[in-house]
């Protein structure tokens, strides 16, 4: 057996390597999304017509490309102008997620710290009365992740699009009402973002609207996304709809004012794809050079679950399907896990006339995004129902990283030991800790019990990484095969401190 195991390590070393899994290791993975158009569209037909959605317009992407896309319906029903990817929609709280960026832009620049007192920047929240004593000041982050303590106000705030920055300034002054002690849970509030959108002013010395548009739009190529309605062409620019009493009615567009930095953005299809793709780009965490208009770590921190909001132990997908969600709020951005480790990052939008939602699976380089002109549309659910057909239709693999070098050196140098562990305490190979949690003797008789189950011997199969210093190989025997997992010290030269071994079934 020992110089079976010496011969597949001589394999093992000049083989793997060489071995650079790629991060996508299912190579067809375009071709394979791109046949659900199909029956994508049959859902997002089918939804706008339970909806009585005038019109609505969707992406697929993957690994940044747009994918397809497509649009149902009109814009505008008067002139009967076709909905199509490039129709202008307003997004409503999907905007929050480019004011988050616009905050960490500054913070990257050292012009703030998300940890300031929002009052330094607005001066009229200085003598705010919070709802109790103890409560710490609002800070930046607390605005970014909707732990201020302001009231959910989804149904007044959709209403102050327009409203000025002296508006919401006097809101400040005059003392706004809490509904919960600031820090302590998660309250979503739009006035929060909206406080946000002055502190890029103040902090920029550019109006919110010149500083996104320069910041972040012209250098994504989103020559076509704009705050104010006015300014976009009125054949392209969607007009909002409500459904009432068996008949669509127009609601009037609200012009760009203080809140529109928590729900006003004006884009199309074609545009946000750029934004996405932004977002897309930040996994996985690498080396090479910085090509976005937010750094990929500061894209990653924006999707990291900040605030926890709640877990829905009985959670079912469109399909019946029951798996547990965690759900969190990130920066401007919702952020899930469900029962299967599967994490989703995105926002929904919903205002008077319209409805809005885009969600990516960072794990798989996937994303959708649809919107649709009638009030509170609510695309996520069907977004939700897609997402998890396509992986299920197409077994989609999630990114995986290449195993670093420390990894696949000691993997190699592990093989040696596994049969009897002889000589393995003189080697230096292993951690202070290792031959004190379980005596050589221990491993040597479980290492007898585990190989006399495998049988001889045959193959080696390449490591599969959990992190850079943390995997998992399998040796493959005749009658069972042996699954080997260890993970490394933390020191300069990674030692061995734990290795488990066990048989796993044929």
């Amino acid at each position: 057996m020992q110089r079976i195991l010496l011969i597949l390590v001589f394999a093992f070393s000049t083989s793997w390597c060489q071995y650079l899994p790629p991060v996508f290791p299912d190579s067809d993975r375009a071709q394979r999304v791109m046949a659900t158009q199909g029956f994508v569209e049959n859902l997002l037909r089918e939804f706008m017509k339970q909806r009585n959605a005038p019109g609505l317009v969707y992406g697929v992407m993957l690994d940044g490309q747009l994918l397809y896309s497509g649009g149902f319906g009109v814009i505008n029903l008067e002139r009967g102008y076709k909905a199509d990817p490039t129709s202008l929609f307003r997004i409503a709280s999907m905007s929050k997620s480019i004011t988050a960026v616009a905050i960490l832009q500054l913070r990257d620049a050292g012009k703030l710290s998300l940890d300031d007192p929002a009052s330094k920047y607005i001066p009229e929240m200085k003598n705010l009365r919070l709802l109790t004593s103890d409560s710490p000041v609002i800070t930046i982050r607390h605005l970014l992740t909707h732990g201020s303590g302001f009231p959910e106000d989804n149904a007044w705030g959709d209403r102050q699009l327009d409203a000025t920055d002296a508006e919401l300034r006097k809101l400040m002054a005059d003392g706004p009402s809490f509904s919960t002690p600031v820090g302590t849970e998660f309250e979503y509030s739009n006035v929060g973002f909206a406080l946000l959108g002055q502190i890029v002013q103040v902090v920029s010395g550019m109006s919110f609207e010149e500083y996104t548009t320069r910041n972040i739009f012209e250098p994504l190529g989103m020559k076509n996304t704009v705050w104010e309605y006015s300014k976009a062409p009125g054949e392209k620019l969607a007009l909002g709809y409500g459904w009432m009493e068996g008949k669509h009615e127009v609601i009037p567009l609200l012009h760009h004012g203080s809140y529109g930095a928590m729900g006003g953005l004006i884009t199309s299809i074609e545009d946000f794809a750029k934004y996405v793709a932004m977002h897309l780009g930040a996994w996985p965490a690498r080396d090479g050079a910085e090509t976005y208009p937010l750094r990929r770590s500061s894209l990653r921190e924006m999707h990291h679950p900040w605030r926890f909001d709640r877990v829905n132990a009985r959670f079912r997908y469109p399909n019946g399907r029951e798996c547990a969600m965690a759900s969190a709020y990130a920066y401007g951005l919702r952020w899930t896990q469900d029962c299967d480790g599967v994490v989703s990052v995105g926002h929904s939008g919903g205002l008077p006339g319209f409805g809005s939602n885009w969600t990516m699976l960072p794990q798989y380089g996937l994303a959708i995004m649809s919107f649709d002109n009638r009030t509170y549309g609510g695309t996520a659910t069907v977004n939700a129902a897609i997402l998890d057909s396509i992986l299920s239709v197409t077994g989609l693999q999630r990114m995986t990283l290449p195993p670093s070098e420390i990894l696949k050196t000691r993997a190699q140098e592990l093989v040696p030991f596994l049969q009897n562990w002889e000589k393995a305490e003189t080697s230096g190979l292993f951690g202070e800790n290792f031959f004190l949690d379980m005596p050589a003797a221990l491993r040597q008789r479980e290492a007898r019990e585990v190989f006399e189950k495998a049988g001889p011997i045959r193959a080696v199969r390449e490591i599969v990484p959990e992190n850079q210093l943390r995997g998992t190989f399998v040796l493959e025997g005749t009658s069972a095969d042996v699954s080997v997992y260890f993970t490394l010290t933390p020191e300069p030269t990674s030692l061995f401190q734990v290795v488990r071994i066990r048989t796993v079934g044929k």
